[in-house]
């Protein structure tokens, strides 16, 4: 049944995880014959139409400021409490209207019912639904429960009322399939896994590597390891530091693409004194455009993935797409969903072992040893991690939403 959807988020915008995955998601709900429009407090020209709203975005003065008073405490004080329902109130009627003006029958909020790093948000969210009884498809990409920084708190109400919103007019979607046992361990709630994604059955174009590397300043006799994750502590890029460290020989590179300190900026003077200390080129792209990724990993010798957690790894699925040889963490969702795939990878359980390193090496300087492995990755990922796999599941999703 083709359906107007409502995508709701803090932003749809930038090269983050819910942003690149929900415009996947269009996609494949497009395909589907739906109309899809959008809401958040940061909309990027593709997502449209829609509302943008700033009151929705995480990245206030006035957000961080709620979040400095309710985070990291026992218990906030009245007044804090009385922003949420404030905040909360002016975000649900503008929601309202929204669903109104867009004709919207099935609301489908991206990660905004699972992360509170818009609590406002996420409440208005979970009382519109209710109180109107509109249906609601939250996909999950990330739980309060996996993010240390959210506890403790003094807004146990709102996370039980809204992060998840658990209810008859609450479906859900999660990313892997250890959050679906969570999910289902710690509220009841049941979950289909949709995970990340990639159009695998219409292959990338050619990258040209010599381009980015010009535009990068990089010779192109110099080994390049692409980390393309965010600037955030959890992706641990000191450890692809490191690797460059110990491949000092070869003079590699280290060239990070996402330049966003969503978590502050302390965590990038940390690795670029590192970087000098340990005497590695250390560089940090300005955000590169979806149209140039495949420039950049063509440019890549190997792509580093050391992310001490993920709710998935869609940098991961890139550079599969882009038939890059890969070094990957074996971070828990990792293990669970994507190593059983069978995915050849030079894996490091948790620090930079003398075989890893070798292994690294003989990759980069011996490109023919990979060369098998990122075909034979492409097509397990396109048996996984398609728009055509993913199709099945929005669809089978939906239809249960709606029941």
């Amino acid at each position: 049944m083709a359906m107007r959807i409502g995508m709701i988020g803090t932003r749809f915008a930038g090269l983050d995880g819910v942003t690149l995955e929900s415009r996947k998601i269009a996609q494949v709900l497009a395909g589907l014959g739906n109309e899809v429009c959008w809401f958040g407090g940061r909309l990027e020209g593709d997502f449209s139409p829609g509302r943008e709203d700033e009151r929705a975005f995480f990245d206030t003065t006035e957000n961080g400021e709620l979040n400095r008073r309710i985070f990291g405490v026992a218990e906030c004080s009245a007044e804090s409490l009385e922003l949420v329902e404030t905040r909360a109130g002016l975000l649900q009627s503008a929601l309202s209207r929204f669903v109104s003006e867009f004709g919207v029958e099935l609301l489908m909020p991206q990660n905004a019912l699972a992360i509170p790093m818009q609590v406002p948000l996420g409440v208005a969210i979970a009382r519109l639904a209710r109180s109107e009884s509109i249906p609601v498809l939250a996909h999950h990409h990330d739980f309060a429960w996996e993010r240390e920084r959210f506890w403790p708190n003094g807004i146990g109400g709102y996370l039980e009322e809204a992060f998840p919103a658990v209810g008859p007019e609450f479906s859900h979607l999660v990313i892997n399939t250890l959050a679906r046992d969570a999910l289902h361990d710690r509220t009841g709630a049941q979950a289909s896994v949709l995970p990340n994604i990639m159009d695998f059955a219409n292959p990338p174009r050619d990258g040209d590597g010599g381009l980015f590397r010009r535009n990068a300043g990089i010779d192109d006799d110099r080994p390049l390891i692409l980390q393309p994750t965010r600037m955030v502590p959890r992706k641990r890029i000191e450890d692809t530091i490191a690797l460059a460290a110990h491949l000092a020989d070869l003079s590699p590179c280290v060239v990070v693409t996402h330049p966003e300190p969503d978590e502050g900026s302390d965590y990038l003077t940390e690795l670029a004194e590192r970087a000098v200390h340990l005497g590695v080129d250390f560089r940090i792209v300005p955000a590169v455009p979806a149209a140039a990724l495949a420039d950049a990993y063509a440019a890549a010798d190997l792509v580093a993935y050391p992310s001490r957690i993920e709710g998935f790894g869609n940098a991961l699925l890139e550079a599969i797409y882009y038939r890059r040889p890969i070094l990957v963490n074996r971070y828990p969702v990792y293990v669970a969903d994507i190593a059983a795939t069978g995915l050849e990878a030079i894996e490091m359980d948790g620090f930079l072992s003398d075989e890893v390193v070798a292994t690294a090496r003989r990759w980069i300087e011996q490109p023919d040893r990979w060369a098998g492995a990122v075909e034979r990755n492409y097509e397990r990922a396109e048996r996984h991690f398609s728009y055509e796999v993913a199709a099945e599941i929005l669809a089978a999703a939906m239809a249960d939403a709606l029941e």
